[in-house]
């Protein structure tokens, strides 16, 4: 059994790279190659963009594959939507696809729309939100620099963004938002049938979100006299209860516990305030719930 997967090609390739590794696979994309190599001879990697994988994907050339929501929804809903895997390409979160407009536009809501002409690379999702909303605009598609076009191009254009400092930056202001997306992992309908790809994707699909949930957490060890125990418990926040171990010391304990990066310096200094010791923080790759 082979599962043919896709690997979406540039602004998300190397976190995805960096996802997998995560979760337990090295992926190597060597010079022009867009067949990268994966350590799992189950698996079969092929690079290409995000926006034509759900097709790929939804026709059969695939079984599954990363892709956008918004990629889903502009070109094909005949797949499956396995996880949601939040991650991008400047870390976790999610992205809009949002309508701006020059900062002096008289356009203030989806219906000044009325007429006017629209550059975006979201052609489809664009047309459907006009159509939702009543009203008919021109629709062009952007090959780029789309938030140059306005006014002179455009009168508005369908954009997405993570922060809105490229928006900023051209003198835009957002007036509406269309979708928020986010990575899915996508598959096949008769891959996803299949017991043994089925089996593999599911798998696949627990280790990469065992990686997203282990992002900005690690674990803290620490050794307690059972004296101060409810006291160091009472000030450990946890992803889930604390794992207390019993050491070869009957008065001692060992709490092991998984939270945030950034709460970890704070609490290791009152941690040894209240008599721990032998405290040991530990990075993670996943998280498996």
């Amino acid at each position: 059994m082979k599962l043919r997967l896709g690997i979406p090609k540039g602004s998300l390739q190397e976190a995805t790279v960096e996802l997998f590794r995560k979760a337990g696979y090295k992926i190597n994309i060597s010079g022009r190659s867009y067949y990268p190599s994966i350590d799992d001879p189950e698996i079969e990697c092929t690079l290409l963009r995000a926006q034509e994988m759900a097709r790929y994907v939804a026709e059969g050339l695939l079984d599954c594959g990363l892709t956008g929501y918004d990629w889903v929804m502009e070109y094909h809903d005949g797949v499956e939507i396995v996880a949601d895997l939040i991650y991008s390409k400047t870390g976790s979160g999610k992205a809009k696809w949002v309508l701006a407009v020059p900062e002096n536009s008289p356009i203030q809501s989806v219906k000044d729309l009325q007429g006017k002409r629209i550059a975006t690379e979201a052609v489809g999702l664009t047309n459907k939100w006009l159509k939702d909303n009543g009203v008919t605009a021109k629709v062009e598609f952007s090959w780029g620099a789309t938030e140059v076009k306005p006014p002179h191009l455009a009168d508005a254009i369908v954009e997405i963004t993570e922060t809105g400092s490229s928006l900023r930056a051209n003198k835009l202001r957002v007036v509406e938002t269309l979708l928020e997306t986010n990575t899915k992992l996508i598959a096949n309908p008769k891959a996803w049938a299949d017991p043994a790809k089925r089996r593999k994707i599911e798998h696949l699909a627990m280790l990469l979100e065992g990686a997203i949930l282990a992002e900005g957490r690690v674990g803290l060890l620490v050794n307690v006299n059972k004296k101060h125990q409810q006291q160091v418990l009472e000030k450990l926040p946890s992803l889930y209860r604390p794992t207390i171990s019993t050491l070869t010391d009957p008065e001692w304990v060992d709490i092991t516990v998984i939270l945030e990066e950034r709460v970890a310096r704070d609490l290791i200094p009152e941690l040894k305030r209240l008599g721990a010791q032998g405290i040991v923080e530990f990075p993670l790759n996943k998280v498996i719930p």
